[in-house]
């Protein structure tokens, strides 16, 4: 790891894939960048975060370098294990007395505060050794206690030379290339010793195969570019350190912050760009990142708030996530302290894993506690001696025994000229700590009470280690004090599913973890992280009646004996008489446990220990026969009893209306409405219209508990998603085929065909010249110009360029200079400019949002020419102008006016009446007045020149608002234009939202139940969406489809999907060629795997 970062160093700029978890690393690692010895030359960084949580974690570090903050580092204070091994080495040369030596060794920084005791615990470790059976390891001193003298043994020269350092040893093999016998690096131990002959792994930028596998060696050769697999590396982790924790905590607080829009608020995008270095498309996945953690748990986790979250898993248990954004040395120390506190209260080991941002915690089903106590499992007296026992099993404790035995020559690093194998270095560490700490290696099963630490300088090095190195003991101490102190405040919160802020750390790496469980085997894993709804009912479509059918009666109480009708009674409160359940009911009438009440006409049965809530919901009812007083909840008056009954009968039926439960437990209906609003206030109930019935909106509004909602939308969408089977790439291809009018019978027919056309088109870029080449004649058949000209001139159509062009990107400034550090692209005019037709109606959502317009201005200023200048003033002036027009306003050449417009074209800033403007100008023929008779002369088009979009730069609204409506409208073209859509074909897309909000969308039309979710096209990553009649035409196309069937299309077709879809290389959209997606060949071939 440390030589491939190196390799970077000489970059520029220097470039780092994820965050350094340190202020003071990332500065040293850009820093470095370069190595160029020059006032003038300035290092580079650039962060590329892999998750959300680094995103929001590099955008707080370059804050925290832009104001000037380091990381305080903080000095151990007199290590044994290195000062063991530097008497030894003083020794080894000259006779030393103790007082001397203990003299010159508190003349140092580190042993300043060295107290004698310690120093003569070490000097006698190393003249009386360790005793074990196989003799005394260590005894490298011989002392003279009469005198005060120490003088080194014969060997301990030897010892200090080979085997001394303070950077522990690792594990890994050396790879050795061969023939040359040169290495090129290193791997981990495991990963060598599960290695074969013959396996092919990467190790930098090649590929390597296994010849042979020796002790602490692994000989390969060259694979040449063989298919690899990727090498493991096993360690622990850096914690974030404490002062970007703060900045971390201190970032998430601004972006929530609605009071001030100075801190955040709704400001808070152009705060993080301004402030922390992020583009716009990650500043507003940052802010909504840390907005929706916020909305899910109430609050925002940071150092001064610490939440614990709680929710179910899939096999039934609990999933307890603490949210606690303080570093992972304190929170490792925290979970392990935690795990054993539930440990010795439920006696059973839980699986636990710690990242910089919280602690998630597996909880089985007997573990039952109110949340809020969570916080309070801990003391600050004697949470350094719960995390000292919970410490000594963690592996963190062994290696380092390992490292510290090896420093302080107990265990010899070299041995007879060669390097101890690391297996019998860990096999003596091991045998050296049973000699010395016999408790530590002792079967669990013989040990009462906790561990008894022996007092040994070594082991209390190892212990301290562990706590204050590894873990942030002395941080956490603060942590608990401050909770019970009340300076850190706590919430507590159950949740129906995972909310964003714990899905990182639900998925944490092995190094996360804090028991020995592997990552198969971790239930925090099984936790599926989209299971239920939103807090909106409304987004939900029509469910499957089936589906409602099948979940009600799951949800309905079982009831085959008296005891069964008992729980029912419990669950529901009151019910009506039903036939069935009489002869079980009259068996707990007799036994004294459930009555009938009688409400005016009306008559419920319900369970003695109900009985309170019965009368508080019918205070004139009377209760036959009387039943004993027993302990029972008792509600705050006549409403809440009423919300309690209504809890159960939601909890055990599907959709019900307001109007059915009034009638079903006879009440007023604003009672019923009071008690459905308390507990929608509480997060238990969705209002909306669920059921085909209630699609009306003259329909009265259904309610149903979330849980049971969220289980019959499931199984709806379940059941929707096993209705096809997916199909191979080959069908995909031909099915695209016939959607997008290329296959023979399926193409269109005039001008109205022609709409239909750019209607599913609208938003594709392609070259102006292959609209009419290639792309319209492909799909309307008998395609003629004048159709175009029809549409465009009657307003229904437009065209122009709506993807920013790259000239317009800003270049590279120096901060100090003031200066651009690099040349502007410049506009050229070109036939094969970018242009899209599309409805004139729907230009506001296709065009990308805009930036400030003086800004637009002054980037036009610097990449055009002088006539595109002039004659996009005429426009900003004039508004719409013909030719003619603009030749006077400008006083230009016609010429130059036409070279003008086509970079305008070209820079997507301008757009024509017709679509014959364009054709005039990318036809050099019609330049040129080449031909006869009437094309003997320039022939210019007859429509008006006008700009795209208002000079302002205004276009579509960039709020949260307007970003959903673009990417809803986006979500319903792509399924226009593509049937199927899934991420792989949106990529092609240049105008695009970020795949984020596009994704959101699609989920939100399949809640509606406007699309289809599932697996529809086999080999291809991520989730699929389609709109049911393109499911239809998938059946049809994988049922009767002709496998002989060829697919031809132009590169600068929107269908070329060579290298997108089908297999083998990419094909230009500029080659000119003629793409084979499908040959009889590779369509038998595809259809038969499938």
């Amino acid at each position: 790891g440390r030589h491939q970062r190196d390799v970077g160093r000489d970059l520029r700029p220097h470039f780092r894939a994820r965050a350094t978890r340190s202020i003071a690393v990332a500065l040293q690692r850009i820093g470095r960048s370069g190595h160029k010895v020059d006032r003038a030359f300035v290092p580079k960084g650039r962060f590329f975060a892999t998750t959300r949580d680094e995103l929001v974690e590099c955008a707080a570090l370059v804050r925290a370098i832009r104001r000037g903050l380091l990381d305080e580092r903080r000095q151990r204070p007199w290590p044994r294990d290195v000062l063991a091994q530097q008497i030894v080495a003083a020794a080894a040369t000259e006779t030393w007395g103790e007082d001397e030596l203990f003299t010159l060794a508190r003349s140092t920084a580190p042993y300043a505060d060295l107290p004698r005791g310690e120093f003569d615990a070490i000097v006698t470790m190393l003249s009386d050794g360790i005793a074990s059976p196989r003799g005394r390891h260590g005894t490298w001193l011989h002392r003279d206690r009469v005198n005060g003298v120490v003088r080194g043994r014969r060997g301990a020269r030897l010892a200090a030379i080979t085997s001394g350092g303070a950077i522990p040893d690792n594990a890994n093999y050396l790879v050795v290339a061969e023939p040359e016998g040169t290495t090129v690096g290193t791997v981990d131990e495991d990963f060598a010793v599960e290695s074969m002959a013959g396996d092919i792994f990467l190790l930098g930028t090649t590929s390597w195969r296994i010849r042979r596998v020796e002790s602490g060696r692994l000989r390969v050769e060259d694979a040449h570019g063989a298919a690899p697999s990727v090498p493991f590396w096993r360690g622990e982790a850096p914690g974030r350190t404490p002062e970007l924790s703060d900045e971390v905590s201190d970032l998430r607080e601004r972006l929530v912050a609605s009071d001030d829009a100075s801190r955040g608020g709704d400001d808070a995008v152009a705060f993080l760009v301004r402030e922390c270095g992020l583009d716009r498309s990650g500043a507003e996945q940052a802010a909504a990142y840390v907005r929706a953690g916020t909305a899910a748990l109430g609050a925002v986790p940071s150092g001064r708030m610490l939440i614990a979250e709680r929710f179910f898993d899939e096999g039934g248990g609990m999933q307890l996530v603490l949210h606690a954004p303080l570093g992972a040395r304190i929170n490792r120390a925290w979970g392990l302290a935690l795990r054993k506190r539930f440990c010795r209260s439920f006696n059973v080991e839980l699986q636990a894993a710690a990242t910089d941002n919280g602690i998630v915690i597996s909880l089985s089903e007997q573990h039952s506690f109110p949340l809020e106590v969570v916080f309070r499992f801990l003391h600050p007296e004697t949470v350094e001696e719960v995390l000292t026992q919970a410490m000594l099993p963690a592996p963190m404790f062994g290696a380092r025994w390992r490292w510290n035995a090896s420093r302080a020559l107990a265990v010899l690093r070299f041995a007879g000229g060669r390097k101890v194998p690391p297996p019998i270095l860990r096999m003596r560490s091991d045998d050296l700590l049973a000699a010395v700490f016999p408790d530590q290696v002792a079967c669990q099963e013989n040990l009462t009470g906790d561990v008894r630490i022996p007092d040994h300088p070594l082991v209390d090095e190892t212990i301290r280690d562990c706590l204050h190195e590894a873990m942030d003991v002395d941080g956490l101490r603060a942590v608990v004090a401050g909770i019970e102190q009340g300076t850190i405040a706590t919430r507590a919160v159950d949740t129906a599913e995972p909310s964003p802020l714990g899905h990182e750390i639900l998925n944490a790496n092995p190094y996360a973890f804090l028991d020995d469980a592997p990552l198969e085997e971790r239930r925090a894993r099984a936790v599926q992280l989209r299971r239920t709804l939103g807090d909106d009912g409304g987004e939900i479509g029509a469910l499957d009646p089936e589906a409602i059918s099948e979940v009600a009666a799951e949800s309905w109480p079982v009831v085959r004996d008296a005891e069964e009708l008992h729980d029912a009674l419990l669950t529901l409160g009151l019910v009506p008489p039903r036939e069935e359940w009489r002869t079980w009911f009259e068996r707990l009438v007799e036994t004294r446990r459930a009555a009938s009440l009688h409400a005016a006409d009306t008559v419920f049965w319900m369970a003695t220990e109900r009985s309170r809530i019965g009368l508080l919901v019918h205070p004139d009812g009377r209760v036959d026969p009387t039943v004993p007083e027993v302990d029972q909840p008792t509600p705050d008056g006549a409403d809440a009893a009423v919300t309690e009954v209504l809890r159960g009968w939601l909890d055990s039926s599907g959709p019900l209306r307001e109007s059915d439960l009034a009638a079903l437990l006879a009440v007023p209906a604003s009672r019923v409405a009071a008690g459905l609003a308390r507990l929608e206030g509480e997060g238990q109930v969705l209002r909306g219209r669920f059921t085909s019935a209630a699609r009306d909106e003259a329909a009265e509004i259904e309610w149903c508990n979330r849980r049971v909602l969220a289980r019959i939308h499931r199984l709806t969408l379940g059941r929707l998603r096993r209705e096809i089977a997916p199909v191979s790439t080959g069908d995909l291809v031909r099915f695209l085929a016939r959607w997008q009018r290329l296959s023979a019978g399926t193409r269109l027919h005039g001008a109205s065909g022609l709409l239909q056309v750019v209607r599913q088109l609208q938003g594709c870029e392609v070259s102006a010249a292959a609209w009419e080449r290639h792309v319209l004649p492909a799909r309307v058949e008998g395609y003629e110009p004048e159709m175009l000209d029809q549409l465009c001139l009657s307003g229904e159509l437009m065209w122009g360029r709506l993807s920013p062009h790259p000239a317009f990107d800003g270049p590279e400034v120096d901060d100090d200079a003031q200066r651009p550090v690099a040349r502007r692209r410049r506009v050229r005019p070109t036939r094969v400019a970018p242009v899209t037709l599309f409805l004139r109606e729907d230009l506001e959502w296709l065009m990308p949002p805009a930036g400030n317009g003086d800004e637009g201005r002054d980037a036009a200023a610097r990449v055009l020419s002088h006539p595109a200048e002039a004659v996009l003033d005429a426009l900003r002036r004039r508004g719409a102008s013909f030719l003619r027009e603009l030749v006077t306003d400008t006083g230009r050449l016609a010429s130059e006016v036409e070279d003008g417009l086509w970079e305008l074209v070209a820079a997507g800033l301008v757009t024509a009446d017709g679509f014959d403007n364009l054709r005039a100008l990318i036809d050099p023929k019609r330049r040129r007045g080449e031909g006869r008779f009437r094309a003997a002369r320039p022939r210019h088009a007859a429509g008006r020149w006008a700009l795209l979009a208002p000079a302002s730069g205004e276009a579509a609204p960039t709020g949260g608002g307007g970003r959903q409506e673009r990417a809803d409208a986006f979500a319903r073209q792509l399924l226009e234009r593509w049937g199927v859509v899934f991420r792989d074909l949106a990529r092609r897309e240049t105008l695009i939202p970020p795949w984020r909000d596009v994704l959101g969308a699609l989920r939100r039309l399949e809640a509606r139940g406007e699309v289809r979710g599932g697996r529809f096209v086999a080999g291809c990553v991520g989730e699929q969406f389609a709109r049911p009649d393109a499911v239809e035409l998938l059946r049809i196309v994988r049922r009767d489809g002709d496998r002989e069937q060829s697919v031809r299309v132009a590169a600068a077709d929107p269908l070329n999907l060579a290298g997108v879809v089908t297999p083998g290389p990419r094909v230009s959209a500029l080659s000119g060629e003629v793409v084979d997606l499908l040959t009889p060949a590779v369509a038998l071939a595809g259809a038969d795997a499938s």
